[in-house]
């Protein structure tokens, strides 16, 4: 171990993942420790304890974290209040007038702050950023004491059109600060400087929320690394798939919220063009949930806003990523109805399958995969979490829950629970591919997470993809996803102008703007980088529409016929035809500087030496009401070139692969696993 040492830390529900990079060697490990969740940071210590060597050996620290996310899904945030304007206390709640269920009367939201934490104060600034009532200063400090005699850690100051013009927002919050206990003082328009102010309100509180839990849980976790001795940076996991520093995370710790996933995209998009598959739909199974996500021509796609939970809208960049409720531990259950049901609810880490033997009796995914014979019962669960799974349980619980209520065998039971998981999950792959106008025949699919590679083949069967793409470490790619991502910062601000009239002057120096505040974000990380990129983004629509287009540009481009001749091919691509006659607006310029972090050479993951095809014994397995003798492998021994035909189980510390009947696996450059179907007699 050299002071080279690059490690990505991806926290879990179940297990916390490590990927150990060594630049002097150009070796690569990866370390498996079970999570403790509510001490996450116990858990990332521990598994830095396995690393192998001291803290003083490690450069650097890449962590992907669920704090914020896990956090708001709670509800487990920090007191907070909000300070507004007159007469705009209940905007968070009134949200855009929607429902939790569309269709029906049926639901109810609760804010993440009550009204009696809302306060007014007398200000108003309009939409064209004329300052119609100064601030009250007088008010502002007696709301701000109310509210912390009130026992609020955190505060929002959110004033109507501050995107506009934050004089009067700015003004308030100098006087809050100077009040105020502690530093989770947030303001609107310096974390979304944006127009709607709802997508504002929500982004901003969420924020002022999670500072004091995701502020408290960093800064202990690098007291507790500084005290080890560690000398490194501590660089944190955004939902943009960038990175960033620790007190940038403080400062906006809602950019955190679906950090872990966002890695495993980066990671997956990395090693897929590698591969020679620059469309890949990526499917990231874990103990709770299935996430998936689309890569085309190489790049993930990104998201402007996205809603953590019903109401809870974070609107800052993000990998598009669609999750259900489709885990490892995803509980199977008959319905009133009669109908097998599987999922949302999940039985965790703790208690956990049945298998496990930990005091759950309701069955679950894994439950089925290890009554079917996928998943040896005898083998130890990663990171030392079993040393065996209980299978007698296992069956013992999908008897009572699943066949015995749909008169069915235990095999037969367990068969249709996977059934109905592997339904669930085809269909959120459908959602990011064939819904958003993508053929998924024309991509390849890549599962990761602990889960992933059990159900490659029932995905490629249910979709249609052709092509299965096994990462070498599918359940820490999302750990390796933090070694490779490269520091990122967004920045936005609505110009809100017809393009017909748009100062383009202006637009320049609002470009300046946010690029050199986003310079002054990577230089404080004091990273070294290989380049500095940068991404420019003209939110766009029509006089008269609400949603709008997300146009991309390059500095060349910013003239007035430059940026028309984007929009209209960006909107012909989007709905087949451009509306000619009709006013052009601009709403908001969207900026991105990126600082290149040094590649990882993915040879680095290949299998070394000459390796080994030896099968290691056979297994009975359950598939389509048959028993198959299934070959099982040391998957992480096969050659580069290696080919292997179902039906076969692969077995490794952070995974299982099964292989079906009529499948093959071929080992490539890079050690993944190829899939193909291979073609039937006729």
């Amino acid at each position: 171990m050299s002071g080279q040492t690059v490690i990505g830390v991806d926290v879990g529900g179940t297990f916390t993942d490590l990927f150990v990079l060594d630049e002097a060697t150009s070796s690569a490990r990866i370390v498996k420790v079970p999570s403790t969740r509510g001490e996450e940071a116990r858990g990332f210590m521990n598994g830095i304890a396995r690393v192998g060597a001291g803290a003083e050996a490690i450069a650097t620290i890449v962590h992907g974290t669920t704090v914020g996310t896990n956090a708001l899904l709670e509800r487990k945030v920090a007191k907070t209040g909000i300070l507004t304007t007159r007469g705009f206390r209940d905007v968070l709640e009134m949200r855009r007038r929607d429902r939790p269920q569309t269709w029906g009367l049926r639901g109810s939201f609760t804010p993440v702050v009550p009204r009696e934490l809302r306060l007014e104060v007398d200000e108003r600034v309009l939409a064209d950023g004329t300052v119609h009532t100064p601030v009250d200063l007088a008010q502002v400090r007696a709301q701000a004491q109310a509210l912390r005699d009130a026992g609020c850690e955190a505060i929002c100051v959110f004033f109507i059109h501050a995107y506009a013009n934050p004089v009067n927002e700015q003004a308030a919050v100098e006087a809050v600060r100077a009040l105020w206990p502690n530093p989770f003082v947030t303001s609107a328009s310096e974390v979304l400087p944006e127009i709607r102010e709802f997508e504002r309100c929500s982004t901003a509180t969420l924020n002022a929320a999670l500072q004091p839990v995701v502020g408290s849980y960093l800064s202990r976790l690098e007291g507790d690394l500084r005290t080890q001795g560690f000398a490194g940076e501590l660089l944190i996991v955004q939902s943009n798939g960038g990175v960033m520093s620790r007190q940038t995370a403080c400062d906006v710790p809602v950019r955190t919220a679906l950090s872990g996933p966002a890695a495993g995209v980066i990671a997956c998009a990395a090693i897929a063009r590698a591969a020679g598959f620059p469309d890949v739909i990526t499917g990231d199974m874990g103990g709770t949930s299935f996430d998936v996500s689309l890569v085309a021509k190489g790049e993930a796609a990104l998201a402007a806003q996205t809603a953590i939970e019903y109401g809870l809208v974070v609107r800052s960049p993000m990998i598009q990523i669609e999750t259900i409720g489709a885990g490892g531990g995803s509980i199977a259950s008959v319905d009133a109805s009669g109908m097998l049901q599987v999922g949302p609810e999940s039985a965790g880490s703790n208690p956990g399958p049945a298998c496990y033997g930990r005091g759950n009796t309701r069955p679950t995914v894994t439950d089925a995969n290890v009554v079917l014979g996928r998943i040896a019962a005898d083998r130890p669960l990663g990171g030392g979490l079993l040393q065996a799974l209980d299978a007698q349980a296992a069956e013992r619980a999908i008897d009572l829950h699943v066949a015995q209520p749909l008169k069915l065998t235990v095999r037969a039971a367990a068969e249709a629970i996977l059934t109905v998981a592997n339904a669930k999950m085809a269909g959120a792959i459908r959602v990011v591919s064939i819904e958003r106008g993508h053929d998924p025949r024309q991509f390849a699919y890549m599962p990761f997470g602990g889960g992933g590679a059990l159900h490659v083949c029932a995905m490629m069967r249910e979709v249609g993809v052709t092509t299965g793409l096994i990462p070498r470490y599918p359940g820490v790619t999302s750990a390796l996803g933090c070694v490779m991502a490269d520091m990122r910062h967004d920045a936005v601000q609505t110009l809100n102008q017809g393009l017909a009239e748009l100062d383009l002057a202006g637009l320049q120096q609002r470009l300046k703007q946010l690029a050199a505040r986003c310079q002054a974000r990577l230089d404080s990380a004091g990273v070294r980088f290989e380049a500095i990129q940068e991404v420019i983004n003209l939110d766009m629509l029509y006089a008269g529409q609400t949603h709008t287009l997300s146009v991309k540009l390059e500095a060349s481009q910013l003239t007035r016929e430059g940026i028309q001749q984007a929009f209209e091919q960006t909107y012909q691509q989007a709905f087949g035809r451009v509306l000619t006659g009709l006013v052009i607006r601009v709403l908001n310029l969207r900026y991105a500087r990126i600082g290149v972090r040094p590649k990882l050479d993915l040879k680095v993951l290949a299998p070394q030496g000459i390796g080994s095809d030896k099968v290691l014994g056979l297994q009975k397995v359950y598939h389509q009401g048959v028993w198959w003798d299934a070959k099982r492998l040391a998957r992480l021994d096969l050659p580069v070139g290696a080919c292997v035909q179902g039906p076969a189980i692969l077995e490794q510390p952070d995974t299982t692969v099964w292989l079906e009947p009529g499948f093959e696996a071929r080992v490539d450059d890079f050690g993944n696993l190829c899939v193909k179907q291979l073609e039937l007699p006729t």
